[in-house]
Formats: C-alpha cells, sequence, structure tokens
C-alpha cells in the first residue's frame, strides 16, 4: 500500500515545485497540493510586496501552507536567469530529494517587475515619459524587441530549461507530472479578416503560451515512454486573480483560483496512459463529458 492510499492524500510525500506561487492561481495551486499531502516548493521572484495591486510573497504563501498542516519550502526564484533555476533544482533535490511534480505557472502578466535584490530606488517618472513607457506595452508597431523576449524568456524558456533540469530524475523513477499553465491568449485573436479590428491583441503573451502548447506536447510525447505525464491547464475564462484585478479593475469574475488549482490537482494525479499530451481547460477536468 501506498503512502497516498494509506493517509488519503492523493500527492503524499511528493515534492512539488510551483513557480509564480506567490500569489494568485500558483498560490491557490500550491495550497490544494499541500492539503493533499506534497512538500511543496514555494518558488517566486517575490520576496517583498512591491507594488499594492499585487500583493503576496513567497514567504506569505509558504505560512499558508504551514497554517493548513502543510509543508513548505519557500525559494526565491527569478525564472528570466537560467542560475536561478539551476539553483532551486539543487536545492530542492539537496533538502527533499528528486522533484515528482513540475508546475510551470510563472509568466509575465502584468507590467512591471520586482526590484532586483539590491537595486537602488528607480528615480521619479515624469507623467509624460509614464504614459510612453504603457505605450510601448500596447501594440505591434511600438512594442519594444526587449519586452517581447522577456515574455518569452519567463513564460517559455524558464519552463523549457526547468523541465529539462527535473525530468531525468523522473525517468530514473519511471513516474513523475509536468504541468505547464497556459491561456486562451493563445488563440487570440483567431482567423480573420478583421472588419471591426481595434486595439491589440496581448501578442506577445499570447505568443509564447501558444509555442508552450507545441512544446507541452513535443515533451510529452518524448516522455511517454517513461511513464510521465506532461500536459497543459489553461483558464476557461477569467478567474479573479490579483493579476486580473490589476489589468482589468472593475471585471466581474465568477471562477476561483481555488477551482482552478483542484484541476490542476487531478490532471497531476491521473494516469499518463490516459491522460498526456493535453491542453485542457480546467472546466473540462473538472467536468468531463
Amino acid at each position: 500500500m501506498t503512502d497516498a492510499q494509506e493517509s488519503g492524500k492523493r500527492l503524499e510525500n511528493q515534492v512539488a515545485i510551483v513557480t509564480g506561487a506567490s500569489r494568485g492561481l500558483g498560490q491557490a495551486i500550491a495550497l490544494a497540493f499541500a492539503r493533499e499531502g506534497a512538500k511543496v516548493v514555494v518558488a517566486a521572484r517575490t520576496e517583498q510586496v512591491w507594488n499594492e495591486k499585487l500583493p503576496g510573497t513567497v514567504f506569505e504563501t509558504a505560512d499558508e501552507i504551514e497554517k493548513i498542516g502543510g509543508f513548505a519550502l519557500p525559494v526565491r526564484c527569478d525564472v528570466g536567469v537560467e542560475q536561478d533555476l539551476i539553483d532551486l533544482v539543487n536545492k530542492v533535490h539537496d533538502e527533499l530529494g528528486p522533484v515528482d511534480i513540475l508546475v510551470n505557472n510563472a509568466a509575465l502578466t502584468v507590467p512591471g517587475r520586482p526590484p532586483k535584490k539590491d537595486a537602488e530606488p528607480a528615480p521619479a517618472i515624469p507623467k509624460e515619459a509614464k504614459l510612453s513607457r504603457m505605450a510601448t506595452r500596447g501594440g505591434f508597431l511600438d512594442f519594444p524587441l526587449k519586452g517581447f523576449r522577456l515574455h518569452y524568456e519567463i513564460g517559455l524558456f524558464a519552463c523549457y530549461r526547468l523541465m529539462q533540469l527535473v525530468l531525468p530524475d523522473m525517468v530514473a523513477k519511471g513516474k513523475g507530472s509536468v504541468l505547464n499553465i497556459s491561456s486562451g491568449a493563445s488563440t487570440n485573436p483567431g482567423e480573420g479578416p478583421y472588419p471591426n479590428a481595434k486595439g491589440t491583441t496581448g501578442f506577445a503573451y499570447g505568443g509564447n503560451k501558444a509555442a508552450l502548447e507545441h512544446l507541452t506536447r513535443a515533451v510529452a510525447y518524448e516522455m511517454a515512454a517513461h511513464g510521465i505525464s506532461v500536459n497543459a491547464l489553461l483558464p476557461a475564462g477569467a478567474i479573479m486573480t490579483p493579476g486580473v484585478k490589476a489589468m482589468l479593475p472593475g471585471i466581474e469574475v465568477n471562477d476561483t483560483p481555488e477551482n482552478f488549482a483542484e484541476a490542476a490537482l487531478r490532471l497531476v494525479t491521473m494516469d499518463p496512459e490516459v491522460m498526456t499530451g493535453w491542453i485542457a481547460r480546467h472546466d473540462e477536468v473538472l467536468n468531463p463529458s
């Protein structure tokens, strides 16, 4: 009998890394996994709140896990820095052992990032400059290549590298699960023509998510013979998180991060012979037809 069967918890004693776990969907997934017995590695860049609209830190998520009797290892990790990814996996391996579950959730979803550690305070920005800077986050003609690259560094290349770092141990054990968090933006705006087109599509964010979905299937194909599932999960619609509140103030959203987290939990516990290489909406996982 396995530890999970004895305890009734679905992830008993499994080691799970969740990136972007300081708030929102990542935090909800980390808490859900901890409730089911996982040793959760709370990985994110945020060690202290830098924007009042974006509350949450790795330490606060770890505290919430400990309050419910779970185990958490908070680790500061900037997924856009390869050495941080290497250090993360090495730390987990040294303290907890091989990784059983990887959730690639971190993404560049809202303007701005936490200041670098020990960085000098940023100078005040004139109002005109602020407006100009915001414009560069909009349409294609004004969008800086640096910003486009950053979306891919965080949302795609970090996932690529983390999978490379944790999959060898899963292969050795003959089991494991990787879950990449995607978005409906991967298919936006769809096929044209666009007679009433206006505004922009969020092409940098959506583009890296489309690439992540293809990468998910490609890696799932290679891992199929090793008992490892590799899937992608995306929200069926807007879910109320701090990021959504910051980007879309006043929006009415009925779904919750907890529902999404339950779908993530079901995916990572499914038999890889039944479900791998899937790009699934969370409502489809919760209510299969």
